[in-house]
């Protein structure tokens, strides 16, 4: 092999991104930052053609291999993600790796696209070269140390700073560091329960609904433009509280998952939910039973951090492997009224299907009120990946994006509670509902295809509807108390300790681990948290919601030939 055909194919390869090389020494300006990046651009690239010169060939093949997964795994993620793939979206990807089927039906060209480059530098590698065989000791030790130093600016940086460097490393150096820290796990054996509980008996259901990508500005219940609920209707013997705006613990279903299930505090998130008991263990010391309902999963699939022990303390566990994705919140309401009217006190977690992309097919068609809508009848046994072929985020494919986000609430939320509060005996059970996170529909014009999870959230990503319903005749917590003060003040962070408190656990104890119930001033700081693996030393990242800033639907992305 001509040494300057290998060359030509690794050179090919990087030259593809040269625009963003470009934008980060545009970035750095001339600074220390800006020599810091050259000289890792250039001891990555350095060994990318040491490697390449290997004598063996067996270790030159198989280093190659390695580089080529790393670089595939590096480009996909961000031309699927369209934002940085640093340590935190690794460890986001890691937890979501159950999803990856699902992932490669959807993004399958992308990945292959990414691969196809990846040929370019596995090729330049392989190959055998004529030239500049490396065979001293000292030069094998550069591919070692690059890694080494690279793998300690990732960590320096708290998980940052790949972004414009070669990535031959980048998942390799993210893997070393994730293992790192499990060895560095100072939480220890979770604790039993010590909260103080009164000696009484729970009367009535307590069940927690927690939708998915729903964000709260759409809904009618906080919007006098929004799409219909029912829930801003009365019903005989139901009394619904709405409180308004919440923050979400995060703009990531996993984190708000974790959070919500085990509690937390803005301060102490990480120590409780890797410490404390979860809300199962509390609800069966109660005296509940214990029922987790996952629409979203099927064949026994754990999501969301759910790990087998978890799952030792919950009674029962239901999924709907037989129901297409389009009927499973319908079925999820059917089982609940069933559920409510039995006579067994139960603690029931609904985790529906919501409005999770793909949205194309999440509702029938005879909602599709909201047009013009994205086209139908690819996406109808897709939970929650989508593909983004044929969607380039231009405002005409978000204004039909929009449109059918409307369709699937008017489906997957209103006539979710319609089928559920119509037909439940609700004296004999209350409701807290909320989602995950909310999301970014691009109402404000900005670039790109993501919904949520992005590193730089705007605040609908983390603006979630938090409402409670109950049985007029139910004696659970004041809701009127603090109602207008905790309205459009609240957030995710004071649903655990308001779940403990309706199971009579003390106030005060719960307070003082958990914050503050609904029942009381929540004082809530009312943000997000855009950063909730923070990891490596580094602090999360807050974003506050300025309610001010907030950007309502625009009612322009559909005709005036809407049926009401």
């Amino acid at each position: 092999m001509k040494p300057q055909i290998k060359l030509l194919l690794i050179l090919l390869y990087f030259a593809k991104d040269v625009d963003i090389y470009i934008d980060r020494l545009n970035y750095f300006g001339w600074s220390v930052s800006c020599i810091i990046y050259i000289f890792f651009f250039l001891l990555l690239l350095f060994s990318v053609f040491v490697v390449a010169h290997l004598k063996n060939n067996i270790l030159r093949v198989i280093i190659g291999v390695i580089f080529f997964a790393c670089v595939v795994a590096f480009d996909s993620y961000q031309r699927i993600m369209l934002e940085e793939f640093n340590y935190n979206a690794y460890i986001n990807m890691i937890d979501a790796a159950g999803s990856f089927g699902e992932a490669f039906e959807q993004y399958g060209k992308l990945y292959l696209t990414s691969a196809g480059y990846g040929l370019l530098l596995l090729l330049g590698i392989v190959l055998k070269p004529k030239k500049w065989i490396v065979n001293k000791l000292y030069l094998y030790t550069i591919p070692l140390l690059s890694f080494l130093l690279f793998t300690y600016l990732i960590f320096y940086k708290g998980g940052s700073g790949a972004l414009g460097l070669p990535s031959v490393y980048t998942p390799l150096s993210y893997s070393s560091l994730m293992l790192y820290e499990l060895s560095q796990d100072e939480f220890g054996i979770r604790e039993d329960i010590t909260i103080t509980r009164e000696d009484k008996t729970i009367d009535h259901d307590i069940i927690f609904i927690l939708d998915e990508s729903v964000v709260a500005n759409y809904l009618d219940i906080n919007n006098n433009n929004g799409v219909n609920t029912s829930l801003n209707i009365p019903y005989p013997n139901i009394e619904i509280f709405n409180y308004g705006y919440a923050a979400s613990v995060a703009n990531c279903s996993k984190a708000t998952n974790i959070t919500l299930r085990f509690g937390g505090t803005r301060e102490d998130y990480k120590k409780i939910i890797y410490s404390k008991p979860s809300i199962w263990r509390y609800a069966q010391n109660a005296g509940l039973k214990t029922i987790y309902i996952d629409a979203q999963r099927s064949n026994g699939e754990l999501q969301n951090g759910m790990t087998k022990q978890e799952l030792s303390h919950i009674d029962q566990f239901i999924q709907f492997d037989d129901v297409k994705v389009l009927n499973r919140d319908q079925e999820a309401a059917k089982l609940l009224v069933g559920l409510i009217n039995n006579d067994t006190q139960e603690f029931i977690f609904v985790n529906k299907v919501g409005l999770h992309f793909p949205i194309h097919d999440k509702y029938p068609d005879a909602l599709l009120k909201y047009k013009p809508a994205l086209p139908r009848g690819t996406w109808g046994n897709i939970s929650d990946t989508g593909s983004r072929e044929g969607f380039n985020g231009t405002d005409d494919d978000w204004a039909k994006y929009r449109n059918s986000y409307r369709n699937t609430l008017e489906w997957n939320v209103g006539e979710f509670f319609s089928k559920l509060l119509n037909n439940a005996n609700l004296n004999n059970a209350l409701i807290i509902y909320t989602a995950d996170h909310g999301q970014d529909l691009h109402e404000r014009k900005n670039p790109g295809n993501n919904t949520h999870c992005s590193t730089t959230p705007t605040l609908e990503e983390g603006l979630v509807p938090l409402v409670v319903i109950q049985g007029d005749s139910l004696n659970t917590l004041n809701w009127f108390k603090t109602l207008n003060e905790n309205k459009d003040r609240s957030s995710h962070f004071n649903i655990f300790p308001t779940l403990l408190k309706i199971m009579k656990y003390d106030s005060n104890e719960v307070s003082k681990t958990y914050g503050n119930s609904l029942d009381i001033k929540t004082n809530d700081d009312f943000t997000f948290n855009k950063y909730w693996n923070a990891r490596l030393g580094k602090e999360p990242r807050w974003q506050k919601i300025d309610l001010s800033d907030m950007v309502s639907p625009p009612a322009s992305d559909f005709s005036n030939s809407i049926e009401k």
